[in-house]
């Protein structure tokens, strides 16, 4: 086959791996890298290198598993461990993707308030937009438009050359580890590392395969779907560290989140870097505002039976059409509500997800590894060994993140 066959034919399979690992930098992702960028400057950089290798590790078994056996991760995980482990783990997720949901709509008010946009006009309007998108449209239609937004997530790169960083810091950074243990840097590296993997984006990444009907015929075009888009998610994550190190951690700017990112780059790299860096929180929140209700309902209805997919219509997929609505419309409302317990609801939503991915992870590397499931396309050896010391390196590190987000003085002095 020649090499424009080849180019055709991936762009053609493209979509799942590199859509799912850019939702990664959502709202709450971005925020962290640029609390990251502030706090630390350069010094996390290199936890960049680890964290693709983690992403790609565990999307490539997700995305291997819906091709060889085209069913859902919530189908196999019912199928091998029964109807009651199934249902716990759907919702611990049901759970906490409410609680996400929640911190996509508050990006999008946030985002918008920098131009001055009142969330009482931004929210109603963008959850009408993402409902429409998502519900209106077919499958291929809705991943055309959420693979625009992937691109869009490129204006974090000129934003960071504006901010003038020292590249050869940056490099420096990259490639040599660097660990302190004091509290708030400990700290600090946990939520880094905590926040690129969630148990959401596995089910979402092998459901998507799914219906996309990719099999194990594209299976080396799947393959690198999933690492152009894990290498991507994190680029974009150094750039938007390096912004914040170069500006806020030069000149001890306190921020709390990305909208204050956004705020401060200005004096310091100008209103075009600004206005870029709050361009890419919007459109990280509509486009994650999108996924979750979506990746929520497509685990739910396989894991109890129902139809689930885009190009099912709402009287084919009743239940897949109506939980996706519910969670859009109760994320947005909840954001326009003037007491709602915001803060606890998100907090509460990453704990789960640190209590529940264990469990996934687990799953994940039992069922890859069954020849009565997966044929010839079990792990080898070497990706084994990877795999299974990625999952140990992540369940520590994410009860870490969980223990020290509940008991945050157990952290050493």
């Amino acid at each position: 086959m020649s090499l424009f066959r080849r180019i055709l034919l991936f762009l053609t399979i493209m979509g799942p791996g590199i859509i799912t690992a850019n939702v990664d930098n959502d709202a709450g992702g971005i925020t962290t890298y640029s609390v990251t960028g502030a706090t630390t400057g350069y010094k996390l950089l290199w936890v960049l290198i680890p964290m693709t290798i983690a992403l790609i590790v565990v999307q490539e078994m997700a995305a291997r598993m819906g091709a060889v056996t085209r069913k859902g991760l919530a189908d196999l995980i019912r199928e091998n461990f029964g109807v009651k482990m199934t249902f716990l783990i759907l919702l611990g997720i049901l759970v906490a993707d409410f609680g996400n949901t929640i911190s996509e709509f508050a990006g999008i008010a946030a985002s918008m308030e920098i131009f001055n946009i009142t969330k009482y006009i931004s929210v109603p309007i963008c959850a009408l937009f993402v409902w429409w998108t998502v519900l209106k449209g077919s499958y291929k239609f809705v991943e055309r438009i959420f693979l625009f937004a992937c691109l869009v997530y490129l204006c974090y790169i000129p934003s960071a050359f504006m901010a003038n960083p020292p590249w050869g810091e940056v490099a420096k950074n990259i490639v040599i580890p660097h660990i302190e243990f004091s509290p708030s840097f400990l700290s600090v590296l946990i939520g880094f590392i905590g926040t690129t993997i969630t148990p959401w984006m596995q089910f979402y990444i092998q459901s998507s395969t799914v219906e996309k009907g990719l099999t194990e015929k594209e299976y080396k075009y799947l393959r690198l779907d999933v690492i152009t888009g894990n290498i991507m998610t994190n680029v974009i994550a150094l750039f938007i560290v390096v912004s914040c190190a170069a500006t806020l951690f030069v000149h001890n700017v306190n921020i709390s989140d990305a909208k204050d990112a956004a705020l401060a780059l200005k004096p310091f790299a100008g209103n075009l870097a600004s206005t870029l860096f709050a361009i890419g929180l919007f459109n990280a929140s509509i486009f994650s505002a999108c996924i979750l209700p979506l990746a929520t309902a497509y685990y739910v209805c396989e894991a109890l039976g129902f139809n689930a997919g885009l190009d099912f219509t709402w009287k084919e997929a009743p239940v897949f059409y109506s939980l996706t609505t519910f969670l859009i419309m109760v994320g947005a409302i909840a954001i326009l509500m003037p007491n709602a317990p915001l803060v606890p609801i998100m907090f509460w939503s990453q704990v789960i997800n640190g209590v529940i991915l264990p469990f996934v992870l687990l799953y994940m590397l039992k069922i890859i590894n069954n020849k009565d499931i997966m044929g010839e396309y079990t792990n080898s050896k070497t990706f084994n060994i990877i795999a299974w010391l990625t999952t140990i390196i992540l369940i520590i590190l994410t009860l870490l993140m969980v223990i020290t987000s509940i008991f945050p003085n157990l952290l050493p002095s």
